[in-house]
């Protein structure tokens, strides 16, 4: 039975990061990550300090 809850949670995180990544590339955002990624180009070039 744990091994079914630990497998559910497992799939569940996995499906809501894909479908924020699809989200965000539908949405025309190059870099996820960057803190400017709605501004910069196809390249980042980020500068964390």
């Amino acid at each position: 039975m744990t091994n079914i809850i630990a497998l559910a949670v497992i799939v569940l995180i996995l499906g809501l990061a894909i479908s924020y990544i699809y989200k965000e590339k539908k949405k025309g955002t190059h870099c996820i990550g960057c803190p400017s990624a709605g501004n910069c180009h196809k390249v980042c070039n980020c500068k964390r300090k």
